[in-house]
């Protein structure tokens, strides 16, 4: 549902509009998969690297596993960030994030399929204008498709290991207003901030929301829960374009 507001969003957007999107498939030669994903003023480059090996705790098991790390760059944001490998540990967001991508992406994964393998995501945000985390999980997942093509071409793999598509949105309320796909000057203002984690088949993966003023009812639940959904039926076109060709 379109609503009409005094606010203006960035490009011009609707209330249930996404900020111009694109993924680039293949952007890092040397990766077994990669995908460059910009939505709006938000860039996040996204690669996969397969290993011969699984963690310690899976050998034997006959399973693989899929996993994330996520790094902003200095300059991605208005002011400089410092690197996390100059204080010697990573902050509580990066892990939190990076757990997030890897769950979400394993969500999706027979790991059965995948042999005793695993397939590491980096994803590494060159430009921040919010919605950093859904972009990594957006493009995350084309890197790790990517990746399982080559390994099926390779005659590395007996069956494709990935049973749907999963991406992520943000949505959020602000001023009373809910809105899709919140960019930074939103997101530091909402009332509500969510991140919605859904598959293709229209299953949720991960629900995030906070209230960062009053508590939302119900109703504006649903609400932002069909605006995320409509905004993941354009991100997973996008993301079957970038991995077809």
């Amino acid at each position: 549902m379109t609503i009409t507001i005094p606010m203006r969003r960035s490009y011009g957007r609707a209330t249930d509009g996404l900020r111009p999107l694109s993924i680039a498939p293949n952007a890092l030669p040397h990766a077994e998969g990669s995908a460059y994903i910009k939505i709006g003023d938000t860039h996040v480059l996204c690669a996969a690297t397969v290993e011969d090996n699984v963690p310690r705790w899976m050998k034997g098991t006959g399973k693989g596993w899929v996993t994330a790390e996520y790094a902003l760059l200095p300059r991605a944001t208005q002011e400089r960030t410092q690197r996390e490998a100059v204080k010697g540990k990573q902050g509580g967001r990066t892990v939190e994030i990076q757990r997030l991508i890897g769950r979400s992406l394993r969500a999706v994964t027979d790991m059965e399929a995948l042999g005793e393998r695993q397939i590491i995501l980096d994803c590494d945000v060159i430009r921040a204008d919010g919605g950093t985390r859904c972009a990594a999980i957006t493009g995350g997942y084309v890197a790790l498709a990517l990746a399982c093509r080559r390994l099926m071409d390779e005659k590395r793999l007996r069956r494709y290991p990935l049973k749907s598509a999963v991406g992520a949105i943000s949505v959020g309320v602000v001023k009373g207003v809910p809105l899709l796909d919140l960019d930074y000057n939103e997101d530091s203002r909402a009332d509500v901030d969510a991140n919605i984690v859904m598959t293709d088949e229209n299953a949720f993966v991960e629900l995030q929301g906070t209230a960062e003023k009053n508590p939302f009812s119900p109703a504006i639940l649903q609400v932002m829960l069909d605006l995320a959904s409509s905004g993941l039926e354009e991100i997973f076109v996008a993301q079957k374009k970038a991995i077809e060709g």
